[in-house]
């Protein structure tokens, strides 16, 4: 018999994971989708970033990026990824490891297209991690490839999302006396079902 039950119920770790962003979205003032994404480059050195979540899907967590930039380089490289959501108002978090896959075709489309025009432009403008002049270069960038790409600029063929299914998710609530909840779901590939475990906090 489990005993996850309240915050922690159910089977479904992609349902529970937009339960609780739902209730984050009510409670965070700033930003309740911002994860903090780690990869390693090619000596197997980690980094970490900010970056937005922008889909929790039935069996994946999907982002949007520069494909030329660090991480998305270090994603393509070692086809896996981590991240954490963290939200101090409920004093929650999951974290999450998994295999990595490219979004580049019309779900990014759509995507890319509810952004803003600025934001459309911003993306076609920054090469992303590369080393940059000054910022008025920026700006002159940005004032070229409006003139270039008009009022309604399609996705750049440099610029995609990246899917994360995990083999990994980790739910943790905050407990009195430090004595937190952790429940693990683990599986070793994405075609089998999930093995759910309580850990000591």
């Amino acid at each position: 018999m489990s005993d996850r039950t309240g915050i922690f119920e159910g089977d479904d770790p992609f349902a529970l994971a937009r339960t609780w962003l739902a209730e984050a979205e009510k409670s965070e003032p700033n930003d309740p989708n911002a994860i903090a994404l780690s990869t390693v480059d090619a000596d197997g050195l980690p980094n970490a970033r900010m970056v937005l979540l922008k889909d929790i899907e039935d069996g994946a967590f999907v982002f949007y990026t520069n494909y030329g930039s660090q991480k998305a380089q270090e994603i393509d490289s070692a086809g896996k990824a981590a991240f954490v959501m963290h939200w101090k108002t409920l004093r929650r978090q999951i974290r999450v490891r998994g295999l990595v896959t490219r979004e580049d075709g019309p779900q990014a489309d759509a995507y890319f297209a509810s952004r803003s025009l600025k934001s459309r432009l911003g993306a076609w403008a920054s090469q992303q991690s590369q080393p940059l002049a000054s910022r008025a270069a920026l700006v002159a960038e940005v004032a070229k490839v409006t003139a270039q790409q008009g009022p309604n600029p399609k996705r750049p063929p440099f610029w995609g999302g990246f899917r994360i299914t995990p083999v990994e998710i980790e739910f943790w609530a905050d407990g009195a006396f430090r004595l937190h909840d952790r429940f693990r779901w683990t599986r070793n590939d994405p075609t089998q079902p999930w093995r759910v475990i309580r850990l000591n906090p």
